[in-house]
């Protein structure tokens, strides 16, 4: 079974409305659907925004219904200079950039009980998803995502996720989610589509594309999924 997790509708309505012999369960109410899609057993939910929500998802879903591996589907913010908006960044890694035990001698970004900065997701599916990306002939980067509980709004905001973690593109669920999905020894990979440039006029172009970009997903999942 493969689980699909988006923190929004938007983000992964097109694949719910998709799938065939769909049965819905809520748990901690979160709402899953299982059924088929494009003719692979899957389950699909939607977490809620931010890091804690995407946790709660992940857990449950991997408990529940046991999937191969995970994918999380949805926007962010491109912070690579050659992004473009509805440009897409494939995860090889994630960090969570407002984990901050620095004060206690860690890297900041260290995560306790993982012992890791970077949660690296698994390199076959990762590989897969660029793949399909572009073969859906979207502009594709394979790099490291940040996530926070905050939508980065500040162009020195995004400098400091840059120079601190050499991240692509920033969001606020992937590396919660690859953060459960890695303590369950569930594989996970992330392929966000760029909805604005995590700058000040972020949140002016977040509104105006997010539509845009979540209609990629869904063209790069087909592509995706074909090749399973």
């Amino acid at each position: 079974m493969i689980g699909i997790i988006g923190a929004m509708d938007i983000e992964v309505n097109q694949f719910k409305n998709l799938m065939e012999d769909k049965k819905t369960e809520i748990i901690s109410g979160i709402e899953f659907v299982n059924g088929t899609l494009w003719g692979k057993p899957t389950v699909v939910a939607v977490s809620g925004v931010g890091k804690v929500n995407a946790a709660i998802c992940t857990e449950i879903m991997c408990l529940k219904y046991t999937p191969d591996f995970i994918i999380n589907s949805g926007v962010a913010g491109g912070l690579e200079k050659t992004l473009k908006i509805c440009d897409v960044v494939v995860a090889d890694a994630v960090v969570q950039h407002d984990m901050d035990t620095s004060p206690l001698g860690d890297p900041v970004g260290f995560i306790s009980g993982l012992n890791l900065v970077d949660i690296p997701c698994d390199a076959d599916l990762s590989k897969k998803l660029a793949k399909a990306s572009a073969n859906a002939g979207v502009h594709t980067l394979v790099g490291k995502i940040a996530s926070g509980d905050q939508f980065i709004n500040s162009g020195e905001k995004k400098k400091y996720l840059i120079d601190t973690f050499g991240a692509f593109a920033c969001e606020m669920e992937a590396a919660a989610i690859g953060h459960a999905a890695y303590k369950n020894d569930v594989p996970f990979c992330v392929l966000r589509s760029i909805s604005d440039n995590a700058d000040g006029s972020s949140h002016i172009s977040y509104t105006d594309f997010v539509g845009f970009a979540s209609e990629n997903l869904k063209k790069i999942m087909f592509e995706f999924f074909k090749k399973l």
